[in-house]
């Protein structure tokens, strides 16, 4: 599948990337990808803000909503994914748009993955028992000691990438942020047209909190619920994520409903802090505000016409 083109929508969560693609949708045949690594979570369509039924009926949407939530996801099993759906849509003569807000998730489609050795399985296993025992908010303390590059870009509850930054760097003394700078760079046949969606943390702020009420208005906590009565493991990879491990605590009696909530948007906040240091560093993007969307389709004709 080589030489496959695509648009990818970036920016923090809350910006309006959503929107950004409908408008794209509404001018030309667009299949909108996820790339969001908390969407793709079958039972949390509310609390990860997948788009709406209204909006995934505009135009076909994939990758969002499949995957169970004791299953884990890897970058490289998204590149395969996305690859093969970018593809798919190409093919039907629809133009692919990648939308989320997992930078890793981009550059693993874009740039390959580092060649990482294999980690001795004592050492792995050794990890995960740690974790087990003392949790990840412990492990993430180690991890912003070894490779505080890593730690800085993964939430305090992502258990799965924060035993995977420690085993890497106990296995292979060396961090996986330095990995990572020192991947090869010849491309995966896959050309990105990246539009980012500007927007400062200031104006952000209160768009959140407005999101996270509009949540619970729809169910969110609920939601969890119904998540653990069939997945009553606290490890599963699903509820790692913002909002989903907040509104768990809350479920199981650990804290009120009201501090749940104002550390849901406090750690809401940081991630979104974390998305546009992470973003700003990307090579080639078309930074565009959401009052300029309108341009957004001559933007991506202009850059397929330049690429014929």
């Amino acid at each position: 599948m080589a030489g496959l083109r695509a648009v990818c929508i970036l920016g923090p969560t809350g910006s309006g990337k959503t929107e950004a693609a409908l408008v794209l949708a509404a001018r030309m045949p667009v299949t909108v990808i996820n790339y969001d690594s908390r969407q793709i979570y079958a039972d949390f369509p509310v609390v990860t803000a997948q788009p709406e039924p209204h909006e995934q009926a505009q135009c076909p949407h994939v990758l969002y909503g499949f995957l169970p939530t004791a299953e884990a996801m890897t970058a490289a099993r998204f590149a395969e994914l996305a690859r093969s759906e970018i593809a798919a849509a190409a093919g039907a003569g629809r133009v692919p748009v990648l939308v989320g807000g997992t930078g890793l998730y981009v550059r693993a489609l874009e740039q390959g993955l580092a060649d990482i050795p294999p980690v001795p399985d004592d050492v792995r296993q050794w990890v995960l028992e740690r974790m087990d025992r003392e949790g990840p908010n412990v492990l993430h303390e180690d991890l912003a000691q070894a490779d505080p590059e890593t730690a800085a870009r993964l939430h305090k509850n992502d258990t799965q990438r924060i035993a995977r930054a420690l085993e890497v760097f106990l296995g292979t003394g060396k961090p996986l942020s330095e990995w990572f700078r020192e991947q090869k760079r010849e491309g995966t046949g896959v050309t990105l047209c990246k539009v980012g969606v500007s927007a400062t943390l200031d104006e952000l702020e209160p768009r959140l909190k407005k999101r996270i009420g509009l949540m619970l208005e729809r169910g969110a906590v609920d939601e969890v619920r119904r998540a653990w009565e069939h997945t009553p493991d606290r490890k599963a990879p699903g509820y790692s994520g913002i909002g989903c491990a907040e509104l768990l605590a809350h479920i199981l009696g650990e804290a009120a409903l009201e501090d749940t909530c104002g550390l849901w948007f406090r750690n809401t906040r940081a991630y979104a802090k974390r998305q546009l240091t992470w973003f700003a560093k990307e090579q080639g993007v078309r930074w565009i505000r959401a009052e300029g969307f309108d341009r957004l389709p001559g933007l991506v004709r202009a850059w397929g016409a330049d690429k014929e």
